[in-house]
């Protein structure tokens, strides 16, 4: 059998194969390993931003109500095994290696057979589903890689699917407008199982809802049948009002930082009614501890101590706006010395011309990819808005010089591309350990 660092090495080695989009080949692979996921009871999440959050929020909920719930999300901050997690608690590394020992002489038979090699990703998501029907767990909770109709999850047929939202991101895979992001989105709506959609733009809606029509799903619209009210919130989290399809709760608690949480977590809930109509037994109880026990890092995260960190993957341009909302809403009046790195496929001008303006001290950093392009093209973008802009090419570099540079009262706020953050959060932890 495969050690687990062979095993990682294997995986990694996959990556050679890309980003190869279509189901024909993770359709065979789980042809030959039985069909595992045709077992599982899934809660399928898509969309641009929210998809984390939300199905952490949704296996909390569910894990307090005494079910047994696993998790399939990418990437993954520090762990390649935070990516399978049962009640909160991650695959153990000689798993990882004996499902891996098991896949590879499937994925050498089908390449000797005449078949593309199966995608890193791919394989992944077929280990996702042996490992969680070993498992039995009672629900599978599976985020979407990349888009909706195109991804290797879209093989499930769910027990009900969910997409958070739509905006621009990944123009290069999904499409260059809205509508056509949202038309692969959508993809992942399956006859006659119901969605639940956070979306709010109108051309966007009007596709989830064509397509609810087309499938014979019914569709739950977070904003118009569910509805929530912000109410009072700290550095440690907020609380709101939920309004839902059959039950209204007020006083709910969030440990998360930012607006839009709030969005997640309603829909999160929306998505919980639905389940209900369809057998989960899931008490006020259960819903209020399994949202105020969600733990999801790296998404306005502030790590305490002096200066403050605020930590938080807003790699595409909405996930810039909610950064900047949340800068304003809960360090109004503080210096900001902000760590930037994106990667070159995404609207950087765009992130750049909404964050920097709230900086007083701009790091641009390169992200750890091959996608990184021409990084220090953001330093040029940086200083259309202010002089203060350093480049740092090495990331743990770039967060020690911004913590340098941050003065009494200042806040560093790093953002950007999920591995360029991933990696700046280590460096943080570490400092704050030593």
């Amino acid at each position: 059998m495969l050690q687990y660092r062979e095993a990682m090495e294997y995986l990694q080695n996959l990556t050679k194969f890309g980003m190869n989009f279509g189901l024909g080949r993770i359709t065979e692979l789980l042809r030959r390993l039985g069909n595992p996921h045709q077992t599982l009871r899934v809660i399928h999440i898509g969309g641009t931003n929210g998809k984390g959050s939300t199905t952490a929020m949704v296996a909390s909920v569910l894990h307090k109500a005494g079910y047994r719930v696993g998790t399939f999300t990418s990437p993954h901050l520090h762990s390649y095994t935070e990516r399978y997690q049962i009640n909160g608690r991650q695959i153990d590394p000689d798993r990882v290696a004996r499902w891996i020992t098991r896949l590879r002489p499937h994925l050498d038979a089908m390449v000797r057979e005449g078949f593309e090699h199966p995608t890193e990703f791919e394989v992944s998501t077929a280990m996702a589903f042996c490992y969680f029907q070993e498992e039995q767990v009672d629900y599978l909770v599976l985020e979407v890689g990349l888009g909706g109709a195109i991804d290797s999850t879209n093989v499930v047929h769910p027990l009900l699917s969910v997409i958070t939202n739509v905006a621009m991101d990944h123009m290069n895979y999904l499409g260059n407008t809205l509508e056509e992001i949202a038309r692969v989105k959508a993809g992942i709506i399956k006859p006659g199982a119901p969605v639940v959609t956070a979306a709010d733009k109108p051309q966007v809606l009007e596709i989830i809802a064509a397509a609810c029509r087309e499938k014979g799903s019914s569709l739950v619209r977070v904003g118009r049948d569910v509805t929530w009210t912000c109410g009072a919130k700290s550095l440690q989290g907020q609380y709101f009002d939920y309004n839902g399809l059959h039950r209204r709760l007020a006083g709910l608690w969030i440990p998360l930082l930012g607006r839009h949480q709030v969005v997640n977590a309603a829909t999160a809930l929306a998505v919980l009614e639905v389940l209900s109509e369809r057998g989960a037994v899931l008490d006020e109880t259960a819903l209020r501890e399994g949202l105020a026990a969600t733990v999801w890092p790296a998404r306005l995260e502030l790590i305490g101590g002096d200066p403050p960190v605020l930590v938080d993957a807003a790699h595409n341009y909405d996930g810039a706006r909610s950064l900047r909302q949340a800068l304003d809403d809960y360090f109004a009046g503080r210096g900001v010395i902000m760590v930037l790195g994106m990667l070159g496929d995404k609207e950087r001008a765009r992130v750049v011309a909404e964050l920097a303006p709230r900086a007083r001290h701009v790091v641009i950093t390169r992200p750890n990819s091959p996608r990184a392009g021409d990084w220090q093209q953001l330093a040029v973008e940086a200083r259309r808005y202010l002089r203060d802009v350093d480049t740092v090419e090495n990331i743990g570099e770039a967060v020690r010089t911004a913590m340098a540079l941050a003065r009494e009262g200042d806040l560093v706020c790093v953002t950007g591309s999920f591995y360029m953050v991933a990696e700046a959060r280590e460096t943080v932890l570490r400092m704050r350990r030593t």
